[in-house]
């Protein structure tokens, strides 16, 4: 599944693939699994994508504000971020990024995140 996730990346930030093939590819299970509860052990590389099924979430650890720390919970950033309802299924492209000098906090959608400074891993999501 990995190797498959890789190459879907590829073609999608060479702008080679539509967002409807991509959902396409997402919905018969081709390129997405189930979202870990958090990306611990996934963002070792900056720049690497993951297509994820999600289902919101109002409670779980988050610390950041549209970046969030590697060890965030998906769920909750997925509310926090307005992607999802609470209890809402999607998919969602998880892409690690540089992280901040700091991970602000803020209430969204029912959702709090907590403020923490320096953190090796950060990543953010978008709706596919």
């Amino acid at each position: 599944m990995k190797v498959v996730q890789e190459l879907v990346s590829y073609f999608d930030r060479k702008g080679k693939l539509s967002r409807r093939q991509l959902r396409k590819l997402l919905e018969q299970n081709f390129v997405a699994s189930d979202a870990p509860a958090s990306m611990h052990g996934l963002c070792e590389k900056v720049g690497a994508t993951y297509y994820f099924r999600v289902t919101g979430l109002i409670e779980g650890q988050l610390w950041g504000t549209d970046i969030y720390s590697g060890d965030s919970t998906i769920g909750a950033a997925a509310v926090h971020a307005g992607l999802l309802k609470a209890g809402e299924t999607g998919y969602l492209k998880v892409t690690v990024v540089t992280p901040p000098e700091k991970f602000p906090s803020t209430t969204r959608h029912g959702v709090t995140s907590t403020e923490y400074g320096p953190y090796q891993y950060a990543w953010r999501l978008e709706r596919v």
